[in-house]
């Protein structure tokens, strides 16, 4: 069965009441700049409470999974964390996957310069779609990482499908290292991901830019407002783009009128208590989970095997 083009997954989107697009689409070039900037902001705790996570557990990790491997980062953006874990783990292979294939390809020759003995290689596609490797990537001790709470961005039967296509990434000797982020007080919560700055509404807000480019779309920018608000009952962050007033978007083919109030919803970001995370890596293939997290509970890595 064919892939949708973006311009049919976009449209299917933004025609469905509500209104929808995915948060694959705000990785653009500028869009994968303004999420670095939003991982420095002192509100989003995330990247820093993983980062030193990691670093405070750093012995166990590296015993969990072993050296010499294959290391492969889904949605490996800059690659920053993939560098700290090739210290840690020293890999005779990397694999970066990204959607952004502009912006990785720069990051993955930062590490070869980095490491300079190591086979580095940058692949360009949307993880959600299945992720095609290189034949000759080794699939002896493969190690599948997915930092970030990135798992949390889709809703649980399709991060259910997402684990079991890692699973099928590696063989009975290969793992899974991946991150989420723990449930916590709501105004933490609320405010990494409606920062004082205003960079998590830029990246929101880009996202339209981002859209008119692919589908010849006439968002106007400047006609929407980033809203962000914890769901409580889907244990969820969501992120919607509100109409600040009535608004006619046009594309080839189509078109949608939006009356003000109305939302297109970008972003969920899922919030799972340990026990449930556990129990849906058993339900993807992974019996075995080791689990590190921080003083106050905010997070979690998990090393996951067959």
């Amino acid at each position: 069965m064919p892939l949708p083009s973006p311009t049919d997954d976009i449209t299917r989107g933004l025609n469905q009441r509500p209104a929808s697009i995915s948060p694959k689409y705000f990785y653009d070039q500028h869009g994968s700049e303004l999420f670095e900037e939003i991982t420095r902001l002192p509100e989003y705790y995330p990247t820093r409470t993983e980062t030193a996570l990691m670093q405070q557990h750093a012995d166990g990790i590296a015993r969990a999974v072993g050296p010499g491997g294959t290391l492969i980062e889904l949605g490996a953006g800059n690659c920053q964390k993939a560098r700290t874990l090739c210290r840690l783990v020293q890999p005779a292979c990397f694999v970066g996957v990204d959607i952004s294939a502009d912006f990785l390809q720069a990051a993955v020759q930062g590490l070869r310069d980095d490491f300079p003995g190591l086979d580095a290689r940058a692949v360009g596609g949307d993880m959600t779609q299945g992720v095609v490797l290189p034949a000759d990537i080794p699939r002896k001790g493969r190690l599948v990482f997915y930092p970030g709470s990135s798992i949390g961005n889709f809703d649980p039967p399709h991060a259910l499908e997402l684990l079991a296509h890692m699973r099928e990434l590696i063989d009975d000797d290969g793992g899974l290292l991946i991150g989420i982020d723990l449930p916590k007080d709501v105004q933490v919560l609320e405010a990494a991901y409606d920062d004082a700055a205003g960079v998590t509404a830029a990246f929101n807000r880009n996202v339209l830019t981002h859209v008119n480019r692919l589908i010849g779309s006439d968002f106007d920018v400047q006609q929407w407002q980033h809203r962000a608000f914890f769901n409580q009952e889907e244990s969820r962050i969501e992120m919607h783009l509100e109409a600040l007033a009535d608004a006619d978007v046009r594309w080839p083919g189509g078109a949608r009128r939006f009356d003000q109030g109305e939302r297109i919803h970008t972003e969920n970001s899922y919030k799972y208590p340990l026990p449930v995370f556990t129990d849906m890596l058993a339900r993807a293939g992974f019996s075995r989970a080791q689990a590190w997290t921080d003083d106050r509970g905010w997070f979690a890595v998990l090393h996951a095997r067959p």
